[in-house]
């Protein structure tokens, strides 16, 4: 079979190998890598995966993008190496789970997408005696897991773009207290400014000399690792062949990209709820067929959802047949119907959020933090218009509650438990730069900071 390629959603640009796709991170005409066709397990590769540890489901999955690429021995030392924390599945009720993300290195599901990146790069960047500088925007915990994972790898600066006004403290100190390779630049604006600062770097002609890629996922290296888990809960609540739903909490949709590919790849799935804050330009698409990204974004109390105008859209209108550009024009239409039959969402406002958190608490003592509430209350507004059936169905929980501790407080009273990784980082001196929303000013920083 001949090697798996990549394409750019805009399709102006040459297909690449994965290896190419993960370190341009962009493509050069601004469009997004993806496959141009997605490898197939088996229901009986993937009926196989319940005896299996996540490492090992890891290494199955993965191993399908990276034949030719990546030595399968040296891959499954990866996966072995990249997923050495617990993912627990919590029962709530009947067959609904509650999946936790938050047990890697800064406590989020980034850790997951990170955690491979860094090391696959690293092997690509030494096997090919290279530099290449990280350039990421995070509307959250993108930036701490993006900084982690690539601290001190040879070869890689790591610089992060955040608007300094819309993380949290733990939020913002889990990537401020590291230094070496790694810089942070506090944005006087919001998450949309940075991210188009930083989709505006790579597509800049006067830049072209500088080895720049990305951890956002815009890079395909994100979405991929991200599909795992959605196996991996699927391998230990369906029964073979039993379709599962998932309800996600979507900023940028990345990670319901993840259940997307899953999918793709034969996972049965009943249904993805890509469930969101204020920001609600995908659910008034999916209901009116019409889409408009909200500019300025709206703060959220789920901050790292706090997106106007999701990237990975593009790659989901691909999916279903569409065309969509990086500003959100929409050049083919997808086919809606069909979008409308796999894909729920709902768009839930803080009040809600706040409300859920106590009924949650109270109803089941689980604790919810924002990111995971929406998700939860999501699920929630699916069942009003169809029935679970007995069904399995997972909620995602994306961050640690205690990346939260003001708002847990204002509801529930109390502080939660504070993971040692991150009590640790709190107590760190911060060090990182400030700026304006400002393209021009940014890049002299970029060409400053390579001299």
């Amino acid at each position: 079979m001949p090697k798996l390629l990549f394409r750019s959603t805009n399709g102006q640009s040459p297909a690449v190998n994965l290896r190419e796709a993960f370190l341009e991170g962009l493509a050069p005409d601004r469009g997004l890598y993806f496959p141009e066709r997605f490898p197939r397990l088996t229901p009986d590769e993937i009926a196989a995966f319940a005896a299996l540890s996540y490492h090992e489901i890891a290494f199955r999955v993965l191993s399908k993008y990276t034949d030719g690429i990546v030595p399968a021995d040296a891959l499954a030392a990866i996966c072995r190496a990249a997923y050495d924390f617990a993912v627990p599945l919590e029962r709530v009720y009947d067959r609904v789970h509650v999946m936790r993300l938050d047990q890697g290195p800064t406590a989020s599901f980034k850790d997951f997408a990170a955690q491979m990146m860094a090391r696959l790069m690293g092997r690509f960047l030494q096997e090919d005696g290279k530099q290449l500088t990280i350039l990421t925007a995070t509307s959250g915990d993108t930036g701490a897991a993006v900084a982690h994972a690539f601290h001190n790898v040879p070869g890689i600066r790591v610089i992060v773009l955040f608007p300094f006004d819309e993380v949290s403290v733990s939020q913002r100190k889990l990537m401020t207290t590291l230094r070496d390779n790694v810089r942070t630049v506090a944005i006087a604006g919001k998450f949309d400014d940075c991210q188009a600062m930083v989709k505006r770097a790579f597509a800049d002609p006067e830049l072209a000399h500088l080895p720049l890629s990305s951890a956002n996922s815009i890079n395909i290296g994100r979405l991929l690792p991200q599909s795992v888990y959605y196996f991996y809960a699927a391998s230990r609540l369906a029964q073979p062949g039993e379709p599962i739903v998932f309800s996600v909490p979507s900023g940028n949709f990345g990670d319901m990209m993840g259940a997307v590919v899953a999918r793709e790849m034969g996972l049965p799935v009943r249904k993805i709820l890509a469930s969101v804050n204020d920001n609600d330009a995908f659910p008034c698409f999916l209901q009116t067929g019409v889409y408009e990204k909200i500019s300025p974004s709206r703060n959220s109390l789920s901050n790292a959802m706090n997106v106007g105008h999701p990237s990975n859209l593009a790659r989901l209108v691909a999916v279903y047949g569409g065309q969509m550009d990086e500003t959100g024009k929409i050049h083919r239409q997808p086919d809606l119907a069909a979008m409308r039959r796999d894909l729920f969402s709902s768009s839930i406002s803080d009040q809600r959020t706040r409300e859920t958190i106590r009924e949650v608490w109270d109803q089941y003592q689980l604790l919810l933090e924002p990111h995971g509430t929406v998700a939860w209350r999501g699920f929630l507004d699916w069942q009003e218009h169809e029935p679970l059936n007995g069904l399995p169905a997972v909620i995602l929980e994306t961050a640690n509650p205690a990346k939260f501790p003001e708002e847990i407080e204002k509801n529930m009273g109390w502080s939660p438990d504070v993971p040692p990784a991150m009590a640790a980082a709190i107590l760190q001196p911060e060090d990182f730069d400030r700026m304006d929303a400002d393209y021009e000013g940014f890049k002299a920083y970029l060409i400053k900071t390579h001299a």
